[in-house]
C-alpha cells in the first residue's frame, strides 16, 4: 500500500469508522464490514485525513476547476480538502448541496458558488452509486462538467447491473472514479494482519457474492 492508503486505513480503524463484524446495509445486503466516515472526525485526525485525499488527487494529477461535496459526508470532506489545498497555495471554489431546497434567504439547493467548469466530486464511500448519480445530475443541471469522483472507500460492488457502481458511473457519465482504498485493499490487509485475519474468509466471500 502507498503511504496515504496506510494512513487512511489507520485513521479509519483507530476512530472505528471502519469496523469488521456482521452488518446489514441500507441495500439489505449482509456485510462483514461497515464504514462510517463521520467517525473520522474523532481523534483529531482531520488534517491527516485531508492529506490522504489530497495525496490521492495529486498522484493522479487531476485537472479540475472546483470542488463539490455531496451532503452530508462530502460537506466536511470537501471542506477539509479545499482548506488543505488552500494552505499550500492552491485555491479551489467549494460548493455543496442541501438535502432539501431552501425557499427563503439565499434559496436553492446549492451552498457556495454554483459549480462551474470541470468538477471534482469528493465523498466518503461508493456503494451502489445512487448518491453519486444525484450529485452528477445536480452538477450537470448547473451547466458544469462532473469530471472526477474521489472517494475514501470503493466497496467494489455491483450497481443496478452486473457492472460495478464505479464502472457504471464511468460508462454512463464519463466520470473518472478514484478511491483511496477499496474492498481488495481490505482483503489484502486482513490477509497480512494477525489481528484481522479472522475476517478474511468473510471478506472474500462477500467479494465473490457482490463484487463486480
Amino acid at each position: 500500500m502507498k503511504a496515504y492508503q496506510e494512513k487512511f486505513l489507520k485513521i479509519a480503524l483507530s476512530t472505528e469508522a471502519l469496523e469488521f463484524g456482521d452488518f446489514t446495509l441500507k441495500s439489505g445486503r449482509k456485510s462483514p464490514y461497515f464504514f462510517n466516515a463521520a467517525k473520522m472526525l474523532n481523534g483529531g485526525s482531520i488534517s491527516e485525513l485531508a492529506w490522504c485525499y489530497t495525496e490521492a488527487i495529486k498522484e493522479k494529477d487531476l485537472d479540475f476547476d472546483s470542488i463539490y461535496g455531496p451532503a452530508y459526508k462530502g460537506i466536511f470532506i470537501g471542506s477539509i480538502v479545499a482548506m488543505h489545498f488552500s494552505q499550500n497555495g492552491i485555491e479551489y471554489p467549494l460548493s455543496f448541496n442541501r438535502k432539501e431546497v431552501k425557499d427563503h434567504g439565499e434559496g436553492g439547493n446549492i451552498i457556495g458558488p454554483n459549480p462551474s467548469g470541470n468538477i471534482l466530486i469528493i465523498d466518503d464511500v461508493l456503494s451502489a452509486g445512487t448518491a453519486a448519480k444525484e450529485s452528477i445530475e445536480i452538477i450537470k443541471e448547473n451547466g458544469a462538467v462532473p469530471k472526477f469522483f474521489v472517494i475514501g472507500l470503493d466497496r467494489q460492488e455491483k450497481g443496478s447491473s452486473n457492472l460495478s457502481a464505479r464502472n457504471q458511473l464511468e460508462v454512463t457519465y464519463g466520470v473518472s472514479v478514484i478511491s483511496i482504498i477499496n474492498l481488495d485493499t481490505l482483503i489484502s490487509f486482513a490477509n497480512n494482519s494477525n489481528e484481522y485475519q479472522q475476517y478474511l474468509k468473510d471478506l472474500q466471500n462477500y467479494r465473490e457474492l457482490w463484487g463486480a
